[in-house]
């Protein structure tokens, strides 16, 4: 059972419990200190509650500010028979729902009879104010203290700067003692006209500083605009280069997306000069794929993705294979009927999903790990789930190369691929081949859906927004060659988002499009051509 106010003031100094952990005794010590401090309060005269309140602002307790915006309400109570402190939640009727106030646990409803409001007048009010805008300043967690360092630029009053410069102080965090340096020159620009101001904010990249430095730039000082405007031409150039990085990493995060879309068909058409237009079918079922691991691990949907890789990169393979024997052996060597009955394939498939499962798009859950985004500074946040995808296609393109180079199919598929008749005179079944570079390819396929589902809504029309993508990356990097895939992957992506903020995304696309045809009138064979008699041939 909890302390009560009479138990504090009876054994204030109590042993600690012999058996209790050093972590439980720190609790019961703070519990301790909370219940005096909250008896002081309760019982004390108004000019005594006032420095109460300085002591719980003070106290670096996670609570402090849970009871004090609750005293500033007439909120935070005493039950008269137990003595515990409470948090009044809902005060209407007769019986009133109250928490308690040291654990937060619910205690029903009691007779409002039963429950001693702790009075508060104006003056502490007025003092509450004051205290609650910057005791998140003085919680233990730096992270916290920060978020309140910067929620107070531009919101600083002439009555919170006493308290601010006292903390400032005795800070010993760099990034808050910053912060609130920033806070202090804003509202000292802003009332004072104070050059010094700016110098502080010269360099930073909040808005609330700029908007202060244009508002001193619109000074009747000359001298003072003239600084006001040459600390925003600095900071203006900062945020372009931010912007840029920002182009960057969204373009490198698309070209991953390509190249997990291109490199499954950069094998298959290399290999066996299949054009699969079923390509982004086989990615939009590893996409469902991973929506149907969630539908069976509902409360897990971190666990969910991660079992979604093998299996949507199953799926789709065991798809590619049914695919290629019974379509794609037949039509060997005449590449526009297997271009037009993948096409049809491909409608198939888009249609069994309407019929099976239903043609509106379902959405998949990020799991928390990968939502969020990593601040670098104030004007560049980097996402974490295209963080995670670009580190997911480095690891599938790292896992090809090595089966390419390490392994006895490797070996295979780039004989077959520069060379087939000649591989067959070398006892290579081909036949083999085909179909595991065919399952091969689709499984990757299959891995790019898991990545898209991350980013976009998984619908019927999934994959249709990457094949033409996919066959353009191919094309430009070099068919069947994997760096090829990559840098071109990479680079299409980059091109792609310096364009689209001023030409926009249809003409971007465009503009890709034709610089590809006239590289190709250049290079026929892309970036990175294939070697061998066949390739020469």
């Amino acid at each position: 059972m909890l302390l009560s106010a009479a138990a504090v003031q009876a054994a204030p100094q109590a042993a600690p419990d012999a058996q209790a952990t050093p972590q439980q005794q720190k609790v019961n010590a703070q519990d301790t200190q909370a219940a005096a401090l909250l008896n002081q309060l309760a019982d004390g005269s108004y000019h005594n509650k006032a420095k109460t309140i300085e002591q719980i602002a003070d106290s670096s307790d996670e609570r402090a500010r849970q009871w004090l915006e609750a005293f500033a309400a007439n909120k935070l109570a005493r039950l008269e028979d137990s003595g515990e402190f409470v948090i009044i939640i809902k005060n209407r009727g007769r019986h009133w729902t109250i928490a308690n106030a040291l654990t937060g646990e619910p205690m029903g409803k009691r007779s409002r009879r039963d429950i001693d409001v702790i009075r508060v007048n104006n003056q502490l009010r007025n003092q509450l104010q004051d205290i609650l805008s910057v005791i998140d300043l003085k919680v233990s967690d730096p992270e916290r203290r920060l978020a309140a360092a910067r929620d107070l630029r531009g919101k600083v009053t002439a009555e919170m700067t006493s308290q601010l410069r006292k903390v400032y102080v005795d800070e010993d965090h760099a990034e808050v003692k910053s912060a609130l340096e920033e806070a202090l020159a804003i509202y000292q620009l802003d009332t004072q006209q104070d050059p010094e101001a700016i110098e502080i904010l010269d360099g930073s990249l909040s808005s609330e500083a700029r908007a202060a430095l244009n508002r001193a730039a619109q000074s009747d000082q000359p001298e003072l605009a003239a600084a006001a405007k040459k600390a925003l031409s600095g900071i203006q150039d900062k945020l372009k280069l931010n912007r840029a990085a920002e182009t960057l990493y969204f373009g490198l995060s698309l070209g991953s997306v390509l190249v997990l879309a291109a490199i499954g068909l950069a094998i298959t058409f290399g290999v066996m000069g299949v054009i699969n237009m079923a390509h982004g079918e086989l990615m939009m079922l590893g996409a469902y794929t991973t929506w149907g691991m969630q539908q069976l691990l509902p409360d897990s949907p971190g666990l969910a993705l991660v079992l979604s890789i093998p299996a949507g990169f199953l799926v789709a393979a065991l798809v590619g294979i049914g695919i290629e024997r019974s379509v794609i052996r037949h039509l060997q060597g005449r590449p526009l009927e297997t271009l037009l009955a993948t096409f049809g394939i491909s409608l198939i498939l888009q249609q069994l999903v309407r019929t099976v499962i239903s043609p509106l798009n379902r959405t998949v859950i990020t799991p928390e790990w990968m939502s969020g985004s990593i601040m670098i500074n104030e004007a560049l946040s980097l996402t974490l789930n295209r963080l995670y995808i670009m580190g997911f296609a480095a690891l599938v393109f790292i896992g090809l190369m090595m089966i390419m180079r390490k392994t006895r199919l490797g070996l295979e598929v780039r004989a077959v691929t520069q060379n087939r008749a000649m591989a067959r005179a070398m006892g290579i079944r081909a036949t083999r081949v085909d179909i595991m570079t065919f399952g091969l390819g689709s499984g990757v396929a299959g891995l790019a859906g898991v990545a898209l589902s991350q980013i976009t809504n998984v619908g019927p029309n999934l994959g249709q927004n990457y094949i033409i993508d996919s066959f353009m990356v191919v094309v430009f990097g070099g068919v069947g060659n994997l760096w090829g895939t990559l840098v071109a992957g990479l680079s299409l992506g980059t091109l792609n988002q310096l364009l689209e903020p001023w030409a926009g995304a249809v003409l971007a696309k465009i503009v890709v499009l034709v610089f590809i045809i006239l590289f190709i009138q250049k290079r026929p064979r892309g970036l990175f051509p294939q070697k061998g008699r066949a390739a020469e041939g």
